[in-house]
C-alpha cells in the first residue's frame, strides 16, 4: 500500500491532517505493509524570507481579509491543533518561505529521515515561532535529528533539489492537488483536508481490502506447480 502526502511546513492543516493519519497508521495492523511517501508543496511561494509586519497583518494581506478576521482564523487554526495534541502560538510564528526547507526535507528523504524533518520543520514554525528560511535556523533543526549540519548547509547554499522540490509541487497539481494536505492512495484514490482519525482508519481498511492476499484454506488438496504435480 503506497500513500503519498503533499505537504507544506506551513499549512497549518497540514500538521493537524498528518498527526490524524499517523495516529490512525499506528492503529492499524497491518502498518507494516503501508509506505508513506512525503512530498512537496507550497501555499505561498512568494512568501518573503523575512517578515516585517506583524502575523495577522502578513495573513490578512495574504488572503485578503482584515487583521480581525484573520485573528479570528488564528483561533480557529489553534482550537482545532488542539484536538490532536499540538501547540500553535500564532502570536510568535514567522510566515516565511518554506522552498529551502523543502530542499533539505528531499536530502532527509535519501537519508531515511524525511518523516522526522517534516515533524520537526512543522513544530518549529507553528510551536516554537522559527524563521524556516533562515540558513542557521535550519541548519540547527536538521542537526537536532541527527544528520550533518555541513551537509546541511553546504545544501542551502546551492539549488541542490530544487528540481525535485518543483517537480513534486507540479506532480501534485497533476495528480489533482488543490489543496493541502492532500493523501493519494495507491494512484487510485484521493484525501483531501485534514479529516478525522476515524476516516483515515477506514481508508486504511477499504485499501487493505483490495489489496490483502487470498487467504489459503486448507493445505492437503492436489496440486501442480511449474515444476511438478503432487498428490
Amino acid at each position: 500500500m503506497k500513500i503519498e502526502l503533499w505537504s507544506d511546513f506551513a499549512c497549518p492543516f497540514c500538521y493537524i491532517g498528518k498527526t490524524r493519519f499517523e495516529n490512525a497508521l499506528a492503529k492499524f495492523p497491518h502498518k507494516e505493509h503501508v509506505e508513506v511517501i512525503y512530498k512537496a508543496y507550497q501555499l505561498n511561494p512568494n512568501a518573503p524570507k523575512k517578515m516585517t509586519s506583524s502575523p495577522a497583518e502578513a495573513f490578512a494581506k495574504g488572503h485578503g481579509m482584515t487583521v480581525d478576521k484573520a485573528k479570528e482564523r488564528f483561533t480557529m487554526f489553534t482550537e482545532n491543533a488542539k484536538t490532536v495534541g499540538l501547540e500553535y502560538h500564532y502570536d510568535v510564528i514567522q510566515m516565511t518561505n518554506t522552498f529551502d526547507a523543502h530542499r533539505l526535507a528531499k536530502w532527509a528523504n535519501k537519508q531515511n529521515k524525511e518523516p522526522e524533518i517534516t515533524a520537526r520543520f512543522m513544530k518549529a514554525y507553528f510551536t516554537e515561532g522559527k524563521n524556516l528560511s533562515d540558513v542557521e535556523t535550519l541548519v540547527e533543526l536538521t542537526k537536532e535529528i541527527g544528520l550533518k549540519g555541513d551537509k546541511a548547509r553546504e545544501i542551502l547554499n546551492t539549488d541542490t533539489y530544487s528540481d525535485t522540490v518543483k517537480s513534486q509541487i507540479t506532480e501534485g497539481r497533476q495528480v489533482g492537488v488543490q489543496g493541502v494536505p492532500f493523501f493519494v492512495l495507491n494512484r487510485k484514490y484521493g484525501v483531501s483536508g485534514a479529516q478525522q482519525e476515524e476516516y483515515f482508519t477506514q481508508v486504511l481498511e477499504k485499501l487493505w481490502e483490495e489489496e490483502k492476499p487470498l487467504e489459503t484454506i486448507g493445505d492437503d488438496g492436489n496440486v501442480c506447480t511449474e515444476d511438478k504435480c503432487e498428490i
